[in-house]
């Protein structure tokens, strides 16, 4: 892990303040989800960006059913729904 040599104290309500600098390097603006994980003894924060339940693409998503799936994959999904048909004929 980089040290960024910025400290920032958790404030009443538990919040910390994220700098502007850092916000901007990763594209972060006001309202952005963030993702929180633990890595051994570690917080890390991640901008949150909806990712293909099934290759993890991030790019051209349709929802459905509540889940994010990505055209190619929908696309094979189609697919094999079609051989399926043709196979039940």
């Amino acid at each position: 892990m980089k040290s960024t040599g910025i400290v920032r104290r958790v404030d009443e309500l538990g919040r910390v303040v994220v700098p502007k600098e850092i916000r901007n390097q990763f594209n972060i603006s006001e309202r952005d989800p963030i993702e929180i994980f633990i890595d051994g003894n570690a917080i890390v924060l991640r901008k949150f960006e909806p990712n293909c339940i099934f290759c993890g693409s991030s790019k051209r998503l349709i929802t459905y059913n509540d889940k994010q799936v990505c055209d190619k994959c929908f696309n094979k999904l189609a697919e094999l729904r079609k051989s399926d048909l043709d196979l039940e004929q």
